[in-house]
C-alpha cells in the first residue's frame, strides 16, 4: 500500500526531472562539441588524447565543485566519466579520416 505523494513532494520530483533533462542535454552538447574537437585535431594531424588538458578540465570542475560545496571527489569521477564520453567522441571516424 502506498500513500498518495504529497503535492509538494511530487512538484520537487517534477523539478529533479527538468534538470536531469537540462544535464542531459549539456553533456549531449558536451559531446557533440568534442566530435568537432576531434575533426579539428585530426584536420591538423593533432592527437586525440591530451592528458594534460584532461587533468585541468577535472581541476577546473573540482574547483567548482569546491565553490558550491560539493564532495570534490564525487565531481572528479563524474568529470572523469564525462571525459571519457568526449574522447570516445573524438575518436569516431578517427580510423576513417587520413593521416595528413
Amino acid at each position: 500500500m502506498s500513500a498518495a505523494v504529497p503535492a509538494a513532494l511530487a512538484e520537487l520530483r517534477a523539478q529533479i526531472e527538468d534538470i536531469d533533462r537540462a544535464l542531459v542535454a549539456l553533456i549531449a552538447q558536451r559531446v557533440n562539441a568534442a566530435r568537432s574537437v576531434g575533426r579539428t585535431k585530426r584536420q591538423h594531424g593533432l592527437g586525440i588524447v591530451d592528458p594534460a588538458r584532461e587533468a585541468a578540465v577535472v581541476r577546473r570542475a573540482v574547483e567548482l565543485a569546491r565553490e558550491q560545496q560539493l564532495d570534490e571527489e564525487d565531481v572528479r569521477e563524474i568529470f572523469w566519466h564525462i571525459i571519457g564520453l568526449s574522447r570516445r567522441a573524438q575518436l569516431e571516424g578517427h580510423a576513417e579520416t587520413p593521416a595528413p
